[in-house]
């Protein structure tokens, strides 16, 4: 069943509708079919109506809604002959950020994505996304295999920040999230990061320091969430949609800021209407920031990078 969000109500009354009358449809005695088109035409319009002027807090609800596709789905349908790799080799296992090694487009490719889960025993599994250090050293151990083997990275962003429990921090969460960020930034080969859903304050910047960074259209990227923001600024986490406004945290904002290099299409309505098309989209536009980078040099591909992030505050 879908599952519809505040704003979309009028959506879901419409289409509750058009349910009913398929449902009645069954019966030989009732002739619907004009109705189910009227109102089917009447829903697709409302749909592009509230999609087409969506306000920040609301493409904020669209990054989290939980049917949207996450980061196994997108390597799922991406990358052929995924080989999982586990473990930081220090610590432990983090299900929060799923790595491994596979086939992108015929182009072989180390992958780290962050993972929420879609049920409640998959989302307490994978800690909704929120990684511990072990799983930035995961990362970082992943990045270094790559630059050995002249892998391309590439990086599904999907988390509300890193974890902020106290053995996170006793095991050194800032240090873990400097050095992933430090190991984007030093790759000799060239990576990609693609914000699916929430790129939530260093957590998502640990693993999108790259050559390219893309965002799906209804995907978000901020370095504190919106009811973070409220919470310092105002003292009122029920401001969250006025930080949301002021933060410029959505794709179309932070492309005008240079902040990110591609914003890929969704399909109307949203990722989560349409996955397949959503993720097909992304596949293409990933081969094609990654083909820019063929043959050039490991120092001109650290170029490139560096270059990127110094000139985002000169261009402010």
């Amino acid at each position: 069943m879908r599952s519809y969000l505040e704003f979309e109500k009028p959506i879901a009354d419409l289409e509750g509708k058009v349910q009913e009358l398929r449902t009645m449809s069954g019966d030989d005695a009732v002739d619907v079919d004009e109705e189910i088109a009227r109102l089917e035409t009447k829903a697709n319009q409302a749909l592009k109506d509230i999609y087409s002027k969506l306000t920040p807090w609301q493409k904020t609800l669209v990054a989290r809604h939980p049917d949207r596709p996450h980061a196994a789905d997108y390597i799922d349908q991406l990358i052929e002959d995924f080989t999982p790799l586990a473990g930081d080799r220090k610590f432990g296992e983090d299900s929060a950020i799923v790595t491994g090694i596979g086939r992108f487009r015929g182009q072989r490719v180390a992958v780290i994505g962050q993972e929420k889960g879609h049920d409640t025993q998959s989302r307490l599994k994978h800690n909704f996304g929120m990684a511990r250090p072990e799983g930035y050293r995961k990362a970082v151990r992943i990045m270094e295999m790559a630059d050995r083997f002249g892998l391309a990275v590439i990086s599904f962003v999907d988390t509300a920040g890193a974890y902020p429990g106290i053995g996170a921090e006793e095991r050194g969460q800032a240090e873990a999230i400097a050095r992933s960020t430090e190991a984007c930034l030093k790759l000799g080969v060239a990576n990609a990061a693609l914000i699916i859903g929430e790129g939530g304050s260093g957590g998502a910047i640990a693993i999108a320091s790259t050559n390219r960074v893309i965002m799906m259209e209804h995907s978000i990227y901020s370095v504190i969430s919106p009811e973070g923001a409220a919470s310092i600024l105002w003292r009122d986490s029920a401001r969250a949609q006025d930080a949301a406004t002021n933060m410029k945290i959505t794709a179309q904002d932070l492309i005008k800021l240079g902040i990110i290099d591609e914003i890929v299409e969704e399909p109307l309505g949203g990722a989560h209407r349409d996955p397949g098309t959503a993720i097909a989209k992304a596949g293409e536009a990933l081969e094609r920031v990654l083909g820019e980078f063929h043959g050039q040099s490991a120092d001109a591909i650290r170029q490139q990078r560096h270059e990127k992030f110094l000139a985002i505050g000169r261009n402010l």
